[in-house]
């Protein structure tokens, strides 16, 4: 008789090999809620369900977090893991090939470990299944033997949280969903929220900025504080490129200056922000048109564009989507400078 048993830790990928951009911001992410900017209402909820799970000493009910990329879905599980004071497991949906990949971490995971999964959306119906029992009985379904002679046995699992993150929740199914008991969805974070972000990752970085630059800066960060960070590292290397020593100072004008040469405008649009618009207007006259052929026609995956560059414009009011299609709004016009009746240049 054969048994197939699982293969501990199939598919994961630990905290410090998560992909590279994330790498490069471990050192700027928030261990606690104390410490995590912005989503107010959503931290304050989430912190009522940690300290209850804490003092019943259950695991805390799995967490479904929405919302597009770099806004801190990764970072909150981290959070949440910490502030529980139980291990923290993390893996994506295309890692999980086989059951027994789920399976080799589920049985090997500590008495309420944070397993947190990204990109949820993409789990194979297989995975998913394996997982209704997971979440909901703490126990896996597994066949031994094979044909006429198989037979399924459950196997305990210790209570975990499971946290499941997408930037599609609509392709999400509504079983899985369902198993979730606590829902926050992410939203693009405040200017406000945004400096104190700038303000906190410059210290622990090591340099100064200005009020006025951080102001800046922030609001050229699409609301979104991966940006924000990201755009806070390149400023840093203006400055210190500038002549201000190992410990640079970030200026108004060095933040002007640095965004100029990145080709960032005073709303975060970066250049292919601005060609993705001027294609609509020039090649389809404003629009509508489909997602696909837009992706096309800027030489990006449907994906990239669904996940990265529309929801920023959509949220600013420069793009729009309707049952036909994309379509640019008036303001799209006046911020590129174009003629609305013609769609060209103003003379």
């Amino acid at each position: 008789m054969e048994v197939h048993t699982p293969e501990p830790n199939a598919g994961i990928v630990h905290a410090d090999i998560l992909r590279e951009e994330d790498n490069r911001d471990l050192m700027l992410r928030p261990q606690y809620l104390s410490e995590f900017v912005g989503q107010a209402g959503m931290k304050e909820n989430l912190n009522v369900f940690i300290q209850a799970a804490k003092a019943r000493r259950e695991a805390l009910d799995h967490l479904f977090l929405i919302g597009p990329p770099g806004l801190g879905k990764t970072t909150l599980a981290q959070v949440v893991a910490h502030e529980l004071g139980a291990d923290f497991k993390v893996t994506s949906a295309p890692a999980l090939e086989k059951a027994k990949d789920l399976a080799g971490i589920l049985t090997t995971v500590a008495e309420n470990t944070v397993f947190f999964i990204d990109e949820i959306h993409r789990l194979k119906p297989v995975i998913e299944e394996m997982l209704y029992i997971a979440m909901e009985d703490y126990e896996l379904d597994w066949i031994i033997g094979q044909g006429p002679s198989a037979r399924t046995i459950r196997i305990p699992i210790p209570p975990f949280t499971l946290v499941g993150a997408t930037t599609k929740a609509g392709n999400v199914s509504s079983p899985l969903i369902g198993r979730f008991g606590i829902t926050c969805r992410f939203s693009f974070y405040e200017q406000s929220d945004m400096e104190a972000i700038l303000r906190r990752s410059a210290g622990i970085l090591g340099v100064t900025i200005d009020e006025d630059a951080a102001e800046l800066l922030a609001s050229s960060a699409r609301g979104t504080p991966r940006v924000a960070n990201r755009l806070l590292r390149r400023m840093r290397d203006f400055a210190q490129y500038r002549g201000y020593g190992d410990s640079p100072r970030i200026t108004r004008q060095a933040v002007t200056e640095g965004l100029a040469r990145l080709e960032i405008d005073h709303l975060g649009l970066e250049k292919h922000d601005r060609e993705i618009l001027r294609i609509i207007i020039e090649r389809y006259n404003g629009g509508p048109v489909g997602a696909e052929t837009l992706a096309i026609s800027v030489g990006e995956a449907v994906d990239t564009l669904e996940d990265y560059y529309e929801p920023y414009l959509i949220q600013i009011g420069l793009l729009q989507r309707t049952p036909r299609g994309r379509s640019v709004t008036d303001f799209a016009y006046k911020h590129l400078g174009l003629d609305n009746a013609a769609g060209r240049l103003p003379l």
